[in-house]
């Protein structure tokens, strides 16, 4: 055989190889029915996806259903979702018509009355928030419920809580200027250095990626900075990654105490569990606070993690306690909804484009550990110890869930 006959021997075989690879694609192919929820009456202002990512999910030939007015306070008007190829109802109910629901807010009892039998629902999973109720409606209704706070990627991070928690350090920071503020009855001083004038001390409870980035904003700024964590070697990551040093220290309550006497500004940037402490900074501790200091706790939608720390809302998000004003707004990305949304959306928009690829959630699910990394519920059943052990449930592997099911 000459080499032109074995050239075209080749092509034709790859061709053919191409050809059912693209007809195997095609065959898995699916349709997803997206369906995006008003949430704005919960105070919440962020929405999943953009008005951009919704015309590309549309131009794959998904279907996306929007609640009017749902992303308003983001100012992505009804009518920019509807060019985008969104169909715009009027009802929660006529958006639990779809088979996979986006929602910025964490699942209510409420919620579940309009879910549907083995519907999927993308939710932040905020243990706080939870409720029982909620948990086992979904389990009644075989729904297959994704939190997304705990998705992971491809290398093992968590890029909702990454994204997220660079924008809360950035904002913890900007709130606490806002707060001393005369205008806002703080002390009158400004956040950060001026020549001549000692800088503003700002004490940092975590350093982790919301500690890291609240970090980066203050010493911009010219402030002093002290981070406090329980592991040193955050601690020493860090220093690493701001490229210059900054005052760390484990905890250890006689040194946090010297740190929190001097202090203008205290960020809580930790995540408080049931099986931690109820909180890391006292009462006692904040008693001994400068009159004036702002306290802004960013875990208070975890528990919080400043024991006179309390939530509190968007229409009157703080209060003062012994001379201390204290932020404690849970949904404090609400505050810049749009920024907020577009981050949701990077990772959403093509996480779902692999799901429509791979023939669905339940295939999806198998394929992608990460995925599955954030399922608590499957088809009904509890995947999460931790949720169990908190309302006295049963929960199952998901590995051998999908082994079986």
């Amino acid at each position: 055989m000459d080499n032109t006959s074995r050239m075209s021997g080749t092509i034709n075989k790859q061709w053919f190889l191409y050809q059912e690879k693209e007809v195997f694609q095609d065959q898995r192919q699916k349709k997803l029915v997206l369906g995006i929820p008003n949430e704005l009456e919960k105070g919440e202002n962020r929405i999943c996806l953009t008005p951009e990512s919704v015309h590309i999910l549309v131009s794959m030939g998904h279907e996306v259903l929007l609640q009017r007015g749902a992303g308003k306070h983001a100012y992505y008007g009804d009518a920019e979702y509807a060019e985008a190829g969104a169909m715009i109802v009027d009802s929660i109910g006529e958006v639990y018509t779809a088979n996979v629901v986006l929602k910025a807010t964490s699942v209510s009892v409420s919620d579940t009355t309009y879910m549907h039998d083995r519907q999927v629902i993308l939710s932040p999973l905020k243990f706080c928030d939870m409720r029982k109720e909620a948990i086992t409606g979904m389990m009644q209704k075989k729904v297959t419920a994704v939190g997304f706070d705990i998705l992971k990627d491809a290398e093992g991070y968590y890029p909702v809580v990454r994204i997220m928690s660079e924008i809360a350090g950035n904002s913890a920071i900007m709130i606490a200027s806002e707060y001393l503020n005369n205008s806002r009855g703080g002390k009158g001083i400004i956040l950060g250095g001026v020549s001549g004038i000692t800088p503003t001390e700002i004490v940092i409870l975590g350093a982790g990626t919301l500690g890291e980035y609240a970090a980066r904003t203050a010493l911009g700024l010219g402030a002093t900075v002290k981070v406090f964590d329980h592991s040193v070697e955050r601690l020493r990551r860090l220093n690493e990654v701001l490229g210059q040093r900054v005052y760390t220290s484990v905890f250890h309550q006689p040194v946090l105490e010297r740190a929190l006497l001097s202090a203008d500004v205290l960020i809580g940037a930790m995540r408080c569990f049931d099986n931690a402490p109820d909180s890391i900074v006292t009462e006692a501790q904040v008693k001994m606070m400068k009159k004036g200091a702002v306290i802004v706790d960013m875990s208070i939608d975890h528990g919080g993690c400043i024991e006179t720390a309390g939530p509190t809302t968007h229409e009157k998000p703080v209060y003062t306690y012994e001379g201390v004003i204290h932020y404690c707004v849970p949904n404090v990305l609400s505050r810049v909804a749009r920024t907020a949304s577009i981050a949701y959306s990077n990772i959403f928009l093509p996480l779902l484009q692999d799901v429509g690829r791979q023939g669905g959630f339940t295939t999806a699910i198998r394929m992608n550990v990460g995925l599955r990394e954030g399922v608590y519920l499957y088809n009904g059943i509890l995947t999460k110890q931790v949720i169990a052990d908190k309302f006295g449930l049963i929960a199952r592997d998901i590995d051998l869930l999908i082994a079986v099911l």
